[in-house]
Order: C-alpha cells, then structure tokens, then sequence
C-alpha cells in the first residue's frame, strides 16, 4: 500500500471532531484527520505486514509519509521503521536524525527514541553518535539520546547513560529534564543502588523534576 492509497483510506475514516481533540491535544501544532491509534493501525496494517518481509527499507515511504500534513502518517512512518528494525544499519542515523529534526515533537521523538535504541543495542558503533546528540543544540536529538536505553534492564550501557545526562545537568528544558527523570527511573528498576547514588551525587546540579521522576521507584 503507498501513501496516497492509505490517505484515500485515512480520509474515508476521518473525524472532524476526533481530529479536533487531537491537534489540541499537540497545542495545535500538527493537523490530524481524527484516525484514532487502534484503527490507524488496522488501515495501515497491509504496509507494515509488507515490512516485516522486505528485503530493503523503503525510505521514500518513510519520507512520504513525513511529507504528509497529517500526523497520522508520522506515526504510519515511525511504525514502519520499527517494522523494518533488523534491515536497519548504523548508515541510517543519518536519515533518522532529519526525521527526528523535521516536525518534531514528542511523541514521534518518542517513537524514534525505540527505533534508535534497539539499532544501537545491534551496533554498538552508534552509541558514539548517540553521546554527541546528547550536547547537540536540537533537544530533541538530546532527548533521543537520554531515553534510547529505555527497557534495557540489564542490557544497559551504565557508563554511556551515565555521561549522557551529565552532558543534560543544569538544563532548564521541560522536554530534557522529563527525559533524564525517566531514564533514570526505569533504570532504577534493574540497578536502584546506582540510580540512588547518581541522584544523590548529583542532586544539586539536576531538576527537581529529575529528581521526582527519577526517584518514583526508589
């Protein structure tokens, strides 16, 4: 299924209403056609069934999509890659990063943030671009790279989380301080002593915000 014949499909299930409380939802930043995220996924389950067989990723897909002034397809786009996840090599960061820099907001920063993870959990060569997306002036490449490592448990890279945030300390952005908080606080759940050490060494220089999230488990 390409673009045009998903928005045909889209647009037959739109809903004004729905679509409203949506890009209120977004402080009216995105428009939407008012899909709601259980049928989203069921119109566009014939492109991901295709994904998961592909022999390539498809980033002209992908790009369509992200062209798309709705923002269902964003997250058409961000389902497609997860689809695509083994086909995915260091290479792609690249095309990743403009996504992550182009109509950005949380929650398709949050989508990438899985995609990213896994791929630098399959190729550790990318850990080193993820520590210069932490000091990088878009916060959203920042907030990237401090939840990547999100449900790892023991699988986390302790060393490469921990510069990370201290790359973050001090910051005065919402979006930034949310992210360290709950890093930090799903780490807590394999490794509490760490977590309650890092916060306590570090107390002063981190958001309250931080602290409280961080500190939900301990």
């Amino acid at each position: 299924m390409d673009v045009a014949t998903m928005l045909t499909e889209f647009h037959a299930h739109a809903d004004a209403e729905k679509a409203a409380g949506m890009r209120a939802y977004m402080r009216d930043q995105f428009e939407f056609l008012g899909v709601p995220t259980p049928l989203r996924r069921r119109l566009s389950q014939p492109a991901l069934a295709a994904a998961r067989t592909a022999a390539s990723v498809d980033w002209d897909f992908v790009q369509a999509c992200w062209d798309s002034p709705y923002r269902e397809f964003q997250y058409v786009a961000v389902g497609y890659l997860t689809a695509v996840q083994r086909l995915l090599r260091p290479g792609d960061m690249d095309r990743i990063k403009v996504l992550a820099q182009t109509k950005s907001w949380w929650d398709t920063i949050d989508g990438l943030d899985r995609v990213v993870g896994d791929l630098a959990l399959a190729f550790p060569e990318v850990n080193a671009v993820l520590l210069g997306w932490s000091s990088h002036d878009d916060i959203w490449l920042r907030r990237i790279a401090i939840d990547h490592q999100l449900g790892r448990k023991r699988k986390t890279d302790r060393a490469l989380l921990e510069r990370i945030i201290l790359n973050n300390l001090g910051h005065t952005e919402f979006f930034i301080n949310k992210a360290i908080g709950w890093a930090l606080r799903d780490y807590s759940k394999t490794d509490p002593e760490w977590v309650r050490g890092f916060i306590g060494r570090h107390r002063s220089e981190l958001a309250p915000l931080s602290v409280r999230e961080g500190s939900k488990y301990l």
